[in-house]
């Protein structure tokens, strides 16, 4: 019988690439990093004086209410940035594009379920202009509601524009979302909620997935019901419950809890201010699976994670 091989000996590596697969020429043209020069300079900057690294770009990448006056504030382990600004993301992403050429392209272009017996496949595609509309009338929807800065709002919806709209939508009030999951139970949608505190939940009456219509709403309905060891609701901070209609299933609507997306809609404008947030104003909250334990809520706040995402955006996926 042969001896065991040491474990450096069983496992081989099949993660290791030396290949080099250079981009074409006009692609490289239109990169916004051309050369690898160019790549070290802004690497060089960024860890050099990372604080004035941080300043420059986000004073040209993002549009400021008011201006910060001081950019990190460093008290281990906790980091501000940005102190003393006002921005909004929903402006940065929309209202900065009304007044420029950009407004008529596509800012969300969205493919749903398949073709299917002969059917075509779901498509819509939204402007800039167009989203800046959808956006500010549902931020009127969720005013409507009595959601104002620093409500938390659940957002268990399926992957069509409303997702991005709801999002957008709460940004520009000053909400703060949370997105679950559509395939996630009953009783994740409870959990979330009472670690949040949420006043509202954003759902359809069901979402495709696989053929199937995933009952969002009834899932919904059952998450209000459960109880913790105690009997006491886990969902107890529930006020409002808005809903998509999207597979058209029968759902039961609570009177005076829900309404329905497009019936709310009739009832407000598209004109909604947006709102000045502080730099440091909670953004969105985004739970862990809970696969290893109770889930874990991870906040963002606003301007760091604007830039952050802005910058990944530019440099990363050019």
């Amino acid at each position: 019988m042969s001896k065991p091989s040491s474990p450096a000996q069983k496992f081989q590596s099949l993660l290791k690439e030396n290949r080099v697969f250079k981009p074409a020429k006009e692609f490289a043209r239109r990169a916004v990093v051309q050369s690898m020069a160019q790549y070290k300079k802004l690497w060089t900057e960024s860890v050099k004086n990372p604080e004035r690294f941080w300043s420059k770009h986000a004073k040209t990448e993002l549009v400021w209410m008011k201006p910060f006056n001081k950019v990190l504030q460093w008290k281990e382990p906790f980091a501000k940035w940005f102190l003393g600004g006002r921005l909004n993301v929903s402006a940065n992403c929309l209202d900065r594009w009304l007044d420029t050429d950009v407004a008529n392209r596509a800012a969300l272009i969205w493919e749903g379920e398949p073709a299917t017996d002969g059917k075509p496949g779901e498509e819509r595609v939204l402007t800039y202009r167009q989203l800046h509309r959808e956006v500010s009338r549902f931020a009127n929807v969720l005013k409507r509601n009595g959601i104002g800065k620093g409500d938390r709002v659940i957002i268990y919806l399926p992957m069509v524009p409303e997702a991005a709209i709801s999002m957008l939508a709460c940004t520009r009030i000053g909400a703060v979302h949370s997105v679950i999951f559509g395939g996630f139970s009953a009783a994740s949608v409870a959990d979330r909620i009472q670690d949040s505190g949420a006043k509202m939940v954003i759902t359809a009456d069901g979402g495709y997935r696989r053929g199937a219509v995933v009952p969002l709403k009834k899932n919904v309905d059952e998450a209000l019901t459960l109880t913790d060891p105690e009997g006491k609701p886990l969902a107890k901070t529930i006020e409002k419950v808005i809903v998509l209609r999207r597979a058209g299933n029968e759902v039961h609507i609570e009177e005076g809890r829900d309404v329905w997306w497009h019936r709310e809609l009739e009832y407000v404008t598209s004109e909604c201010p947006a709102a000045a947030m502080d730099s440091e104003a909670p953004l969105f909250i985004l739970y862990t699976s809970g696969s290893t334990g109770k889930p874990k809520g991870i906040l963002h706040s606003t301007a760091g994670y604007l830039l952050g995402a802005k910058m990944t955006s530019k440099y990363v996926f050019d």
